[in-house]
């Protein structure tokens, strides 16, 4: 009997605890969750919602802030869902009528055809407010939060950084992570490093209910993709000297480029007429852009890495360095100058009658006939040899988009051109010899080849940017830079500092104008026949400093300015007192009479 109570008792203890079991999980799934499983139901959809990372900061040298972002709000349309019975809510938000809405919607249905688009940017916060009160009413409208460039800028630096815009319809096509509306770099650092500024889009995912609102979150997050902003950029530009190179070359037409010879950091980047890139962030984008686009002067050219120039007198060093390291000359080998050459029926012209000269006079006072001579006794195969061991016809391969090879007239190009070396004509080798011809340089690569003479033949690949910060590691990397060695001989190294140095130090040198107290200048003046019959030439100097263990190597370029010396040369030493900090204590006397190069 004790039994069977037992074995009855047990049975109800089980039944009670099973009704337990049961009634708690329906309270559970009533009451705790059924809001949850309501929304599911009601659910039509599971949507992912991009988020937008914020792009990379970008900073000098000295981590001086100069381009950040703030939250921007543009309006996103998904024509799927957007019902054109609300335009005239959407457009009394937007200070518009139903027309306006149709035109905005129109004009990107003509672009894109589908999916979701942003059809305005940069809404202030008034009427973020509004769409958001009357969103249960907007099915298909959506806000959503971007990041809107901003410049913290003392200098313009307009062809350094570059601006950022909306994605093209061509552009897409190429660029599977882009979607309709996305910004994206168009020139500049911003171009270059764009994966690395850009960072990685998350996702949020919501359930989109028939009457087209959404939930908060779906799954309570769990689903959702974490968004990862972009790295950011420390360049390698000294601010102080960026400022000052855009000083002095305003109201001009040209380029500078400054480079540490010891590593291809560049440290002042320059091309005037320029542009305020502030204008070309929010929107008015377009009209802005059409107004650069359309001005003669061609403030969106980077002349400093795009535009092609004879490189005149300054391509006299690289034929010493020819003819010294291929044995043709030595540093007492002379030629005759009587002021000019007679070569068959024609006269090659010289700025001077200078004698018997030897390359280092020929450097300093810039003598055509000895180089008109060089360039005979090295031929066409040689002297292309070291023109393309030097890089030219060739890019740099610095960090910007759009760089411009230039023209180096090589055997190839020569055989192309002629038929036969044969046929090419004697007086080549002449132009050739004092940087005129087929011969068209890029302000970067005279950069790059006066750094190169600095620190005695090694080309390293000129770059902008120093450092990338890693944003979700908090790590810094400094870039990797190519290097490649020439391998010239100390002793013509020496020959060409020793000549570069006479140039600006010694009376009779062309640049002798700029000497600079307590600080050893080397350098070279040019003046390059402009491309256009009745232009005046354009003024070219290069220069490096100190001549001993050289901190800076600059190339500058004002176009039909006339003598390197007078236009070109003094700008050169106004940005190395800046450099090297030099305070002049008294007013300086230029007693120099500017001499032709």
């Amino acid at each position: 009997m004790e039994k069977h109570k037992l074995k009855s008792g047990l049975f109800v203890f089980i039944v009670s605890l099973f009704s337990l079991v049961f009634v708690l999980r329906l309270a559970y799934l009533q009451i705790l969750k059924g809001s949850v499983y309501k929304i599911k139901s009601e659910t039509q959809a599971i949507k992912a919602q991009i988020v937008y990372p914020f792009r990379g900061n970008i900073y000098d040298r000295d981590d001086n802030l100069l381009v950040y972002n703030v939250p921007s709000y543009s309006l996103q349309v998904s024509f799927e869902n957007f019902r054109m019975d609300r335009a005239w809510l959407l457009g009394k938000i937007l200070n518009t009528d139903s027309l306006g809405v149709y035109n905005l919607i129109l004009q990107n249905i003509l672009n894109y055809h589908y999916g979701e688009v942003k059809i305005l940017r940069d809404l202030d916060i008034e009427t973020v407010q509004k769409i958001y009160e009357h969103s249960h009413l907007l099915p298909g409208v959506d806000v959503v939060v971007e990041s809107k460039r901003m410049y913290n800028l003392d200098s313009k630096m307009s062809h350094i950084i570059g601006y950022i815009q909306e994605i093209s319809p061509e552009e897409i096509k190429s660029e599977s992570y882009y979607n309709l509306g996305d910004y994206i770099g168009k020139s500049g650092v911003e171009k270059y490093y764009e994966m690395e500024l850009r960072g990685q889009k998350g996702k949020r995912f919501v359930g989109i209910f028939g009457s087209g609102d959404k939930t908060e979150k779906f799954n309570e997050g769990r689903s959702d993709v974490p968004v990862k902003n972009g790295d950011d950029l420390i360049l390698s530009i000294d601010l102080k000297l960026q400022s000052k190179a855009e000083k002095l070359l305003e109201g001009k037409r040209g380029a500078i480029v400054a480079i540490d010879p010891n590593n291809g950091e560049v440290l002042a980047l320059v091309s005037k007429p320029d542009y305020d890139i502030s204008t070309l962030s929010g929107k008015n984008f377009s009209k802005n852009y059409t107004l650069l686009l359309m001005d003669k002067d061609k403030p969106l050219l980077n002349r400093a890495i795009q535009s092609r120039y004879p490189p005149g007198s300054t391509w006299k060093p690289l034929m010493a360095i020819a003819g010294l390291e291929e044995g043709i000359i030595n540093e007492n080998t002379t030629f005759f100058c009587g002021g000019q050459l007679i070569f068959g029926d024609r006269p090659f012209g010289c700025h001077g009658a200078h004698g018997n000269v030897n390359v280092t006079k020929a450097i300093q006072a810039s003598c055509n006939v000895f180089f008109y001579h060089l360039a005979l006794k090295l031929n066409l195969e040689r002297l292309s040899k070291w023109g393309l061991d030097f890089g030219f016809g060739q890019k740099t391969g610095i960090d910007l988009p759009f760089e411009n090879a230039g023209v180096f007239p090589t055997l190839t190009y020569l055989k192309k051109k002629f038929g036969t070396l044969d046929k090419a004509p004697k007086g080549l080798l002449l132009n050739y010899g004092i940087g005129q011809g087929e011969i068209a340089v890029t302000p970067i690569q005279m950069a790059v080849y006066v750094a190169t003479i600095a620190n005695g033949g090694t080309i390293y690949t000129p770059h902008v940017v120093k450092a990338i910060k890693n944003s979700l590691l908090n790590q810094t990397t400094l870039l990797k830079v190519e290097k490649r060695k020439l391998g010239l001989n100390p002793k013509t190294i020496e020959i060409l500092k020793k000549s570069m140095f006479d140039v600006v130090n010694t009376p009779g040198g062309t640049a002798y104008g700029i000497k600079i107290p307590n600080l050893d200048v080397c350098g070279k003046t040019g003046t390059a026949q402009a491309s256009q019959p009745g232009q005046r030439d354009h003024s070219w100097f290069i220069c490096f400093a100190p001549k001993d263990n050289p901190k800076i190597a600059i190339s500058v370029i004002v176009e039909n300015a006339g003598f390197g010396a007078a236009v070109a040369a003094p700008i050169a030493r106004e940005l190395l007192l800046e450099f090297f900090n030099i305070k002049e204590q008294i007013t300086r006397v230029d007693t120099l009479k500017v001499l032709p190069d």
